[in-house]
């Protein structure tokens, strides 16, 4: 995304992390169930002196991990792909302080309108929105505790649940199969 901005490249941090880290890696920003298989061949892979180069090889060698699954909807590297390029550029770290500045910015009555393309995204942007609303997300609330998450009634939800793209769009913009849609007005 921001070359000059990141520190590692996707290949270095291949080289660098720990089994147990890259498997945390991949299963926490990829949501991938086969990550600890995963993380395991590509270290293998580089003790045996053969580091992975290529995006190819990568893929390749996610997809001899994974396994065969009938009916894959998409590449078996995707999911792993997606968990490097996000620890890569540090993607998620600022989402949920942006949506709550960019409310600020809002003029009374300004729409925010965002799109999101993997769940961890769309769960950052449905809970800030949510706690932004009024929403209190502190675990242990009672009716005496005094709210700690910071909630506070800044916007009126548009979008109870997220706008999909139907069959049709899909059909028309395949990588649009993956797009939701939340939106909100500032009070």
């Amino acid at each position: 995304m921001n070359p000059a901005g990141t520190d590692e490249s996707a290949a270095e941090l291949l080289l660098r992390l720990p089994e147990e880290e890259l498997a945390a890696i991949i299963f926490e920003y990829g949501e991938e169930r086969n990550s600890r298989r995963i993380a395991k061949w590509i270290v293998e892979r580089r003790e045996q002196g053969e580091p992975i180069t290529t995006t190819k090889e990568l893929a390749d060698l996610v997809a001899r991990a994974a396994g065969k699954r009938k009916n894959w909807h998409i590449h078996p590297a995707t999911r792993t792909f997606q968990a490097l390029r996000i620890a890569v550029n540090r993607e998620l770290e600022d989402l949920g302080r942006l949506v709550a500045t960019a409310i600020d910015l809002l003029q009374p009555d300004g729409r925010f309108v965002v799109i999101s393309f993997h769940s961890l995204e769309d769960r950052i942007m449905k809970q800030e929105l949510r706690r932004l609303s009024g929403y209190c997300q502190c675990e242990s609330r009672s009716r005496s505790d005094i709210c700690t998450c910071g909630a506070r009634r800044a916007v009126e939800l548009l979008t109870k649940r997220p706008v999909v793209p139907d069959d049709l769009e899909i059909e028309a913009n395949p990588r649009s199969r993956s797009a939701k849609l939340r939106a909100a007005r500032k009070l």
